[in-house]
């Protein structure tokens, strides 16, 4: 058996890239709607293009290379496929943005929901079918 090795964390994140064959509904839901700030676009060494959102210390990438992927990743969130299936935003406001997402016509999957006592969350679809889990703790 092999030794395991510990990483030396340099950033208390993670950054996260979504491949998208469109970005503009992408940055249309992150940027515009959900109001993430825009930290920078730039090339990809492939072709292509990466923008950069920030959450917190995490940088959410939507890239959208010159050509496009082969195929598209298995919809239907968690219980469709394995890998990486949905990540979590932790808020403060889960019902308003909820409530929001379901008046400008993002799918709802999950409803808001306690999971357990004084944490609740929701699950919506961003354009390209990605599941966002909204959890609100407190």
């Amino acid at each position: 058996m092999v030794a395991g090795v510990t990483l030396d964390l340099k950033k208390p994140a993670i950054d996260l890239g979504i491949i998208t064959r469109d970005a503009a509904p992408m940055l249309a839901f992150y940027k515009d709607f959900l109001g993430l700030p825009l930290e920078s676009v730039i090339p990809m060494p492939s072709g292509g293009t990466m923008h950069r959102l920030k959450v917190g210390d995490t940088v959410l990438k939507i890239v959208q290379l010159e050509k496009p992927p082969a195929a598209d990743a298995v919809p239907g969130g968690i219980p469709a496929a394995t890998g990486m299936r949905y990540f979590t935003f932790h808020i403060g406001n889960l019902q308003q943005v909820v409530t929001a997402c379901d008046q400008a016509g993002y799918a709802i999957v999950v409803p808001v929901k306690t999971i357990r006592p004084g944490v609740s969350i929701a699950i919506v679809k961003d354009p390209d079918g990605n599941w966002l889990e909204l959890l609100c703790a407190g």
